[in-house]
């Protein structure tokens, strides 16, 4: 689980873990890249837009060392759009779903 806010990447780690899986909080676009090397994940779940490095350049690293990982991408803000649709222009799709989701556990 990955996102700059810490509650959010914290709180969804919490209830993934709760529902069964094997979750953890990363809270940077490097770090995502980092522990996904360490743990070579089968899903990350990503916040798009991040200071140090955004959730879809984190996802083509990742994808270059794991390509049959799972990554669903999730944002609230429209600049998402612009970066989904140049990731597109060069080869790369990925699944995005929209912030704020509602989770019952």
């Amino acid at each position: 689980m990955v996102d700059d806010e810490r509650v959010i990447a914290d709180t969804l780690a919490i209830i993934l873990n709760k529902s069964g899986f094997d979750a953890s909080a990363v809270y940077s676009g490097t770090g995502a890249v980092d522990s996904a090397r360490a743990a070579a994940p089968d899903l990350i779940i990503s916040d798009v837009v991040m200071d140090d490095m955004n959730g879809i350049e984190a996802a083509i690293e990742i994808r270059k060392f794991l390509p049959n990982c799972k990554i669903l991408l999730f944002s609230g803000q429209a600049a998402t759009a612009d970066l989904l649709e140049q990731a597109r222009k060069k080869g790369h799709e990925f699944e995005i779903l929209a912030k704020f989701v509602s989770l019952k556990v």
